[in-house]
Formats: structure tokens, sequence, C-alpha cells
């Protein structure tokens, strides 16, 4: 197929891994490409997508002419609960099931009998569904691994096989958890400097010499130089030392965000209607936002992934009533492990004229409201760039993966968080939220997190690096056979 073709009509299918934190940005850099002339395909796990056609109703995933939803299967028995699926299971099984549905598809898509789209001309994979490298190959045409972590997460997973040759993973015995082994710094990955083992994701805290994880983020590491480019949903600005570092081990590397700022700037209604939420979004938070003082509001979210126990819950809610803060907290359904998320009712009574909950909410919108004084987060990379884009600071719980590592750079590198212990007790949790909220510390944080605020709108507009590094990735990538 020669470049003009690419250039007249290119058709890009977009993959996220099933799970929230990894569809909503594959969604909106799917959006960025259809406003730039690109037909898309975007492809959901069955699961998901009866899921939002649950939370959001029996059309919404119509889309548009040039914008289709397509499903596979994950190869996970079927279920109709509306939870995160298990992660090691979800990625085993699509590493091992999902090539086959996926070249399927794109054959049907391809089969111009039966199709009325254009041929498809590029694959946009997230970059933990790089089983997908196999199919673009197949077709002589590019393919992009979208990263959907932060450069310093990635570059740190893309350490993974040195870890486990210097012998530092898999640990000796279960004492090297607490004995001060995760303290050990590591001090040859370029660009991370003073990082230590427990900033690694958390992969490898595994004992298990033939742990899934570790082994899978290995191979998918390395399996991602094979791919035209690797985008990821940063700014050089705030990540400069770790995209350099990555520049020098894989084909080209695009930071091309905050992918949510970039799509503020696109007025197309239609896609504005498209979304991407598995549970239903509750829109009076926005509302009681409004009745709210500027920088009053607590927000807390843990994520689509975080489970705790019980005791823990209890734990954040009593920090919270004890701060004397007004706090919005989502809790979702399967927030708790193997139970529902009950709060303590003499909790839900003492705080009724200062909290709203909510079981899920359009977190952008909430991060970028004035009344948004502070966050007690996981430290998720969506979390965390779009607290820095609302210029919110940060109190980081972090749960598992690259959250870690997301952590330390805003508590250490960047001075935009706190790090609150994995053993969560009451009395810190109330001493940290009254410093965020009022301490000079949290002023301090605040100003940091406006500066780098401020470093995210330049770099979106359209002299700015992630506008300039979109543009390049669509020119000479997307859009031109591959190599």
């Amino acid at each position: 197929m020669g470049s003009l073709a690419f250039l007249e009509n290119p058709h890009a299918v977009c993959i996220p891994y099933p799970a929230q934190g990894h569809i909503n940005p594959m969604l909106k850099l799917a959006k960025l490409l259809h406003h730039r002339g690109f037909h898309i395909t975007f492809v959901n796990t069955e699961y998901n997508h009866k899921r939002i056609l649950r939370s959001r109703g029996p059309n919404s995933l119509d889309g548009l002419p040039s914008f289709q939803f397509k499903a596979i299967p994950d190869g996970l028995p079927p279920t109709s609960n509306d939870v995160t699926q298990d992660i090691p299971s979800l990625c085993e099984s699509t590493s091992k099931t999902c090539l086959v549905p996926f070249k399927n598809l794109i054959t049907n898509l391809n089969d111009t009998s039966s199709s009325n789209v254009p041929p498809v001309t590029c694959i946009v994979s997230d970059g933990v569904m790089s089983f997908t490298l196999e199919a673009a190959q197949e077709l002589g045409i590019p393919e992009v691994l979208f990263w959907t972590t932060s450069a310093c997460g990635f570059l740190a997973y893309a350490h993974y096989h040195q870890l486990i040759e210097k012998g530092l993973t898999p640990l000796k015995d279960e004492s090297y958890l607490s004995n001060g082994y995760l303290d050990s710094v590591i001090d040859w990955i370029p660009g991370m400097k003073g990082i230590r083992l427990r900033d690694i994701p958390s992969f490898v805290r595994t004992t298990d010499p033939e742990d899934f994880m570790l082994k899978f983020v290995k191979a998918e590491t390395e399996r991602a130089k094979k791919a035209s480019a690797i985008v990821l949903n940063t700014y050089d600005a705030l990540e400069h030392e770790g995209l350099v570092s990555l520049a020098s081990m894989l084909p080209p590397v695009y930071s091309i965000g905050p992918l949510h700022l970039l799509l503020n700037q696109v007025t197309d209604s239609d896609l504005k209607l498209i979304g991407s939420n598995l549970w239903i979004e509750e829109s009076g938070c926005l509302e009681w936002l409004d009745s709210k003082e500027p920088n009053s509001v607590v927000y807390v979210n843990f994520g689509s992934i975080t489970v705790m126990t019980s005791d823990q819950l209890t734990e954040f809610a009593w920090g919270l009533a004890n701060s004397d803060q007004t706090f919005l907290w989502v809790i979702r359904p399967d927030l708790v492990a193997g139970d529902s998320a009950m709060l303590p009712p003499e909790f839900v009574s003492a705080t009724k004229e200062r909290g709203l909950f909510s079981s899920w909410c359009s977190q952008e919108q909430v991060l970028s409201h004035p009344s948004i004084g502070g966050f007690l987060t996981h430290s998720g990379w969506n979390s965390t760039i779009e607290s820095i884009c609302g210029g919110v600071p940060m109190i980081c719980w972090p749960f598992f993966a690259e959250q870690q590592t997301n952590c330390r750079y805003c508590c250490t590198e960047w001075g935009i968080g706190m790090e609150i212990n994995s053993d969560v007790k009451r009395g810190e949790v109330e001493s940290l939220v009254r410093e965020l909220m009022g301490g000079d510390k949290g002023r301090e944080m605040k100003k940091k997190t406006r500066e780098l605020k401020k470093m995210a709108e330049e770099a979106i507009t359209s002299t700015g690096s992630s506008c300039m590094n979109l543009d390049d990735m669509i020119n000479k990538v997307l859009l031109s056979p591959r190599d």
C-alpha cells in the first residue's frame, strides 16, 4: 500500500488494556487522532463493552460514522459483575488468547465486501497489549505502543531484566520486605538518581522466581523495542531526564501529554458525547463543589483498581473526620477486598455536614474545580497528571505497580506530594490532611504544583513540546508505511 493511500484515508485501530485507567487515556488519544482525520476503530473486551453499555446507556457505543467500537473476548470465564478483573489473570489471558480474535477483527475490517470502512493503516495499542505487534507485522503497517504509565514508571519497568540479572529480584524470602532491603539505592539506572528498590514498580516484591507479573512486564518492555514508536501521556518539562534515558533505549519515544488538556482544545461536540466509564458517573459532585469556598475541599479517590481492607477504610475515614476538613470521597462498590465498602455509621453521622460520598465522578472536572485544595490519591498516573493540571497537591498512598514510582517522584523530585504509610493510621491521615490544606508544607506544595501546571499548559500550545510531538508521531509514524 503506497503512502498516498495512508495520507488520504488513514484508519487507526486503537486497543487499550481492559482496565479503566488504560481505557480512558487511549480514548483521548483516539479522539485526537479522529480530530486529525483518522477513521477510528476502538476495541474493548466484550466484558468491558457490556459494562460501558450498562453504565452509559444502550446507545453509548454507537459512535460516529468514522469512530466505531468493536469488541473481542478477553479469554477469561464470563461474569456479570461490575468489578475490575484480577490483573495478573487478565494479563495472562490477553497475552495468550487475544491475538487470534484481534487478527480476525482486522481481517473483517479490511474485507471490502462486508465492511464500508477504509482499510486499516496503523495500530495504536496499549503497551501491555503488545501481542498486537504480530498483527501489524503481518499487515506491514506501523504500530505505536501507548504506555499509559509515567515516563519514570516505564523507565523502571524497562530495567526489570537487569534487576533480575543482578539478583535484586525475586527476593530471597519474606523477611526482605521488612528488613530494610527495599531501601537499597539503585544507582545505575540513567535518569533515576537516588531511586530505591521500594520505589521500583511493586512487582519486584516477590519471592517467587516464576512470578507471572515479573516475567510479563519484562517481556512486554523488551518487545516494546519492536514498535514503530512509543507514546507517553506526559510532557518534557516534567520528566525530561526519564524521557532522554528512554530515548536512548527504544524506538522513537514521544511525550504527548497531558492528553486531556490537548483534547480540551477540540470543540467537536459529537466527540465529547463518546465516553468510557465502567461505573455510572454521579454529576451531583460538581454542583456540591460549586457551593464550597476555593481551596477548601479534600478530594479522596483511590482509582479503579486499588482494594483495601475494612480496617484501612475505617482508618482513612476517622482520619478525615478528625482533620475537620470538608471532603469529597469517591468510594467504588468494590473498593474493599472481598466485601462491600461500608463506612462506620458514626463516621457518616459525624461528617454529614462537610462530607459528600460518590461511587464515581468526572475526576478531570473535579480536580480542575476551584474548591478542591488537595487530593488523597493512590498515585496512579492518570490521577497524578490530572492533579498537576488542576494545580492540586497530593497525599500519596500507592497501592501497586508503578504507583510507588509516581509517589516517589511526587514527594521527592517534584515536591508536590506527601507519602502516607502503607499501614495507614488515622492519626497520620489527620495530620497530613491538616498540613495539606493549611500548613506551610501544603502551601509550598501548592505553589510547586501550580508551576508544573503552567508548564503543562505551555506544552500543549501549538508550538509546545507535546503538541509538536503528537504532530511528528502522526506524520512520521502513523501516516508512513512501516519501515
